[in-house]
């Protein structure tokens, strides 16, 4: 009964969304749209509600999200607060668990988490590596555990937009609150696209952490360490300068001495068309993606010189101490 309720209201609740929201295109969201989107969420529900957590903190509640068998769990640096904390983790079923911190990102709130019992395996869901397509306009799930766990309501389910990309964050119009922190935004594919991380008044003023600042730290979140400085971590490096993040197209201003880029042999006024065959639309677009991927990563980049189309492989490497961006 409890998944047929929350089945119900999902329409509803996509119907008031699509209403208040103007997508990013020219196009206004449709019925058949909703109905999809509906449909979707339908499907994807009974699959990913296992994998979500609620977790109990010394002043009050939090969530997160189970990705691998073993019971590593993302969520928020404010709810993590330091490694080596021993939390208490309530499944779907109600069960309680024990868990422990790793490293966090305090600069992007980022957070690991690992579940004690090493030799069970856990329900998890899959992370989307492809940063860059959590653009404004996309169909987003936000899950998580408002107030708590409450095992006669179940997780909670909101549906909304992607309003706006950062390097390190997503803001959507999925309605928020106390206790959601931690917890997962899905795309509607079911792979996970962020973290819930501030929680404000306004619908569409919700902030999560992307997967951007996860992949970049992901060693040394691993080894428990804490990231103070924006940018450091096992994030790539290439060693161009781009100039500001909204300036379309990507042209090289500069490459760096002994970076990955002059070892590609790039060269200033290249175009950067494509990235893994991916299209490259604005600087903050491309760096966001660079940055998503972890140093030793070979990358292809579709490079536009005069009138030209090149091929090139660039191998990232860790960002230097003086340029830790």
């Amino acid at each position: 009964m409890r998944c047929r309720i929350i089945h119900a209201l999902v329409f509803v609740c996509t119907g008031i969304l699509a209403a208040d929201v103007v997508p990013a295109g020219p196009e206004r969201t449709t019925l058949g749209d909703l109905l999809k989107v509906q449909q979707s969420v339908q499907g994807l529900l009974p699959k990913l509600r296992p994998a979500v957590v609620a977790i109990q903190t010394h002043d009050g509640t939090a969530s997160g999200v189970i990705i691998t068998q073993d019971g590593l769990i993302l969520t928020a640096a404010h709810v993590a607060e330091k490694p080596g904390r021993e939390m208490r983790v309530v499944l779907d079923d109600g069960k309680v668990v024990k868990a422990v911190t790793l490293g966090l990102d305090k600069t992007t709130d980022a957070a690991l988490m690992q579940l004690r019992d090493s030799g069970a395996k856990w329900p998890f869901v899959k992370v989307n590596r492809e940063v860059v397509k959590a653009q404004p306009g996309v169909w987003c799930i936000a899950l998580g555990h408002p107030g708590g766990f409450d095992k006669q309501r179940g997780v909670v389910l909101r549906v909304g937009k992607i309003v706006r990309q950062t390097a390190n964050s997503l803001q959507t119009d999925c309605v928020l609150m106390g206790g959601d922190s931690g917890g997962p935004l899905f795309n509607l594919a079911g792979e996970v696209i962020g973290i819930h991380s501030q929680i404000w008044e306004d619908r569409d003023q919700n902030m999560h952490v992307s997967m951007a600042p996860f992949f970049r730290s992901w060693d040394d979140m691993k080894m428990s360490r804490i990231i103070r400085v924006w940018g450091t971590g096992s994030g790539g490096y290439l060693g161009v300068n781009l100039g500001p993040a909204d300036v379309s197209p990507v042209r090289i201003l500069q490459v760096n001495k002994g970076s990955a880029a002059e070892r590609a042999r790039l060269i200033k006024d290249d175009q950067i068309v494509a990235l893994d065959g991916e299209a490259v639309q604005a600087v903050s677009q491309f760096q966001n993606a660079v940055r998503a991927r972890p140093a030793g990563t070979e990358i292809r980049l579709r490079i536009q010189r005069g009138a030209e189309t090149l091929e090139i492989k660039a191998t990232l490497t860790p960002p230097p101490k003086e340029d830790a961006g």
